[in-house]
């Protein structure tokens, strides 16, 4: 085939037929429309050979098998009909479907990542083999996507693994290990990865032998047999699960457990074209172009070197320091141990330090299975973590990050005594939450190798990082702290210096105002609600109680120093900190923690604190009202933040504000939401606010894209 092809026909074993997919120049197999052309051609290849007994599909890719279909091919589908989405299914149906009727035994050797229609095409084979490669998983994840899968997915996992376990699988979007995968019998298998093709191959010789695949054709091909009671009893159970876990704003999970209950009484073929109709229903939906848009951007910035392309290449780090053994400190250093760094850990405190390596071999050796530190990987990763109670044992570290006590005399102290201890090539990096880099990096002979490089808390579970650059920064500085960022499995964003950096800054607009529609008379109730109902995971005052009073005191206080125009200053936190009602951390803050579960509980002591500084209540006020007051102070900051060209791209934004606050990812970003809503729109919706003060007032950059007839992702100061 010309150019250069991804798919390449091999014949190990006289009877033995092998198709490898090793796409060139990238380190990911896609089912393009070119890669799928290629696989059907060689299927009409074989058809013609009698002499064939086995097909085996595998990857050229160590640790990578499929990760699914090309999805900036279906985005040329989303301003069509519904039904060119249903034909596209019903192609990739047909194709796949070749492999579970030739008149060889079809199997998949899945060695590492096998997702979306990987994992489709796989099903379809008859057999499936997975590698033990510790990165190897297989999952439908199409629902995250505001979709379902449409290659056939509904259709056959069901038949192979049971209804129950498919429901499951598809319905969430998560993908199961290897050895989950043998246990509910999506493999026949699992082997190393070194022995896969020869494994293929004698499982090819066994069944064409004993002719277990024909057998198991014509049982997946007919309906799923289970009874009518166990049927609608799994339908309520998902059902309600479902709505638990997606509050009625994702469709899709709905969408694909309706479509699996009523093709499980349908033969295959039916069912793969209910399967298909279904899909084209919620293809091109709000959703699913929210979803998507969230893909690409997270997409983008794996793609993204955090400076101008080649400018600078990044420095391989190997060991990297933390200073401090507090929860962000032993957060930090477990996310460099995780993933094989070497780590040495500091603290002026003994205390403090033998408890924070406790912790972070703890949460590195932490089995989700027994929900319990697993000793063994205790034990593998013990030697790369070293304590140390002097900052001279951090000399040979290639990268320090300090997450020391949020003062800046605290923090330039460290920072002077460690620049003449570590090498002249090791860069220096805070965690800073507030502190601008400008001011930490004052007293630094080399500030050119120091940046912030601020983890979310929780740090195993956040995937944000904040890389924010100093006025004299290097970009090869920038770049290696981008690339170690990645290395950690998260996000990183860069960001020029500023109060608040970048999710701070956004967050406190929207926390302040909630403090103002408190203090008029707004319910508490009424502004939570308002907030999770946009899709916001937690109300913002509870977004108080989980931060902190006085951490948010002096961050607020930080910001209305910054920006007087736009920050109200609200008397409830420091009402609320003189009376230690401080939020979680110590059981009352806007609500009451001391139930023996620490589930929040209204306070009716909360009135007795607040109620000098609040109007009486006032019930009626409007959920729109609410909604726009909460969220317009937000939107309008991040005009602000692109005027002042703090970030590279205005997608930053939106990947920032969905993994560092969790801004719902159903709405595709802060700013992709309001370019859906239109520019002129949002105007409108801003003049009913403007009786409420100068922080409701249109910006220049907002007015300017009016004049322009531009949106906010068409500003970029740096590629795609």
């Amino acid at each position: 085939m010309g150019g250069n092809p991804t798919v390449n026909l091999t014949f190990p074993d006289v009877h033995t037929a092998v198709l490898t997919l090793d796409a060139v120049g990238t380190s990911a197999n896609i089912l393009s429309q070119s890669v799928l052309e290629e696989i059907s051609h060689y299927l009409d290849e074989l058809e013609g050979r009698v002499d064939l007994q086995g097909l085996v599909i595998r990857s050229g890719k160590p640790g990578m098998f499929i990760a699914g279909a090309d999805l900036r091919e279906f985005m040329t589908a989303l301003e069509g009909p519904p039904a060119k989405t249903v034909e596209m299914c019903h192609r990739g149906q047909q194709l796949f479907s070749r492999l579970s009727r030739g008149p060889y035994v079809s199997v998949a050797c899945i060695d590492g990542i096998c997702v979306g229609g990987g994992t489709e095409l796989a099903c379809w084979c008859d057999r499936r083999i997975a590698s033990s490669h510790p990165k190897t998983e297989i999952g439908l994840p199409e629902v995250k996507l505001g979709i379902f899968p449409g290659w056939g997915g509904t259709v056959r996992l069901p038949r192979i693994i049971g209804l129950g376990n498919a429901v499951e699988m598809i319905t969430s979007g998560e993908s199961v290990t290897a050895e989950d995968a043998l246990r509910m019998g999506l493999v026949s298998m699992v082997a190393e990865p070194d022995h896969m093709l020869s494994a293929a191959i004698r499982l090819v010789q066994l069944e064409f032998a004993n002719g277990g695949f024909r057998r198991d054709r014509q049982r997946w091909q007919g309906p799923i047999q289970i009874g009518d009671t166990e049927l609608a009893f799994l339908g309520a159970t998902a059902s309600a699960v479902i709505q638990q876990q997606t509050q009625g704003q994702y469709p899709a999970p709905s969408a694909a457990l309706e479509t699996m209950l009523e093709s499980a009484s349908l033969d295959a073929d039916a069912a793969c074209q209910l399967e298909a109709a279904g899909v084209g229903k919620l293809f091109g939906s709000e959703v699913n172009r929210s979803l998507l848009n969230v893909f690409f951007i997270t997409d983008r910035n794996k793609k993204d070197q955090g400076v101008a392309v080649a400018s600078s290449r990044p420095t391989n780090l190997q060991t990297v320091g933390v200073i401090g053994a507090g929860i962000m400190g032993a957060g930090i250093a477990a996310a460099n141990l995780k993933r094989e760094f070497s780590v040495v850990m500091t603290d002026a405190s003994s205390d403090y330090l033998a408890r924070g390596a406790r912790n972070v071999l703890e949460e590195v050796s932490f089995d989700r299975r027994t929900k319990s530190a697993n000793a063994g990987r205790m034990l593998e990763f013990a030697p790369r973590l070293r304590s140390a109670s002097d900052l001279a044992e951090l000399s040979s570290c290639d990268l320090v990050i300090e997450a020391v006590v949020e003062n800046p005399q605290v923090k330039q102290q460290v920072f002077q005594k460690l620049e003449s201890l570590v090498r002249q090539d090791a860069i220096l990096a805070s965690n800073t939450s507030t502190i601008p880099i400008t001011v930490l990096s004052q007293t630094l002979q080399y500030p050119e190798r120091f940046c912030g490089i601020h983890f979310f808390n929780p740090v195993r579970s956040m995937k944000l990082v904040e890389v924010i650059r100093g006025p004299r920064t290097s970009d090869a500085t920038i770049a290696t702290a981008v690339a170690h960022v990645k290395k950690l499995g998260k996000y990183p964003v860069v960001i020029q210096d500023g109060p608040g950096f970048l999710v701070n800054r956004l967050l406190f607009p929207y926390m302040n105002e909630a403090l103002v529609l408190l203090a008029e008379g707004g319910p508490v109730e009424s502004i939570e609600k308002a907030a999770k109902k946009f899709g916001m995971p937690m109300g913002p005052l509870e977004l108080y109680d989980m931060v902190g009073m006085d951490t948010a005191l002096f961050a607020g206080g930080i910001m209305r120093d910054a920006f007087p125009d736009r920050m109200i200053d609200s008397p409830i936190l420091a009402s609320l900190v003189a009376a230690g009602r401080l939020g979680r951390k110590s059981g009352r803050g806007f609500y009451s923690y001391q139930n023996k579960k620490q589930k929040r509980e209204f306070d009716p002591e909360l009135l007795t604190t607040i109620g000098p500084h609040v109007q009486p209540v006032t019930p009626s006020l409007p959920n729109d009202l609410l909604t726009n007051r909460l969220f317009m102070p937000m939107l309008l900051e991040a005009t602000h933040v692109l005027s002042a060209g703090l970030v590279r791209d205005a997608r930053d934004v939106d990947l920032s504000l969905i993994f560092g606050i969790g801004f719902p990812p159903f709405k595709g970003g802060l700013l992709f939401w309001a370019d859906r809503l239109g520019i002129t729109r949002i105007l409108e919706m801003l003049k009913p606010l403007a009786a409420y003060g100068a922080r409701f007032a249109p910006t220049e950059f907002l007015q300017d894209l009016v004049r322009r007839n531009a949106s906010f992702y068409s500003h970029s100061t740096a590629g795609d």
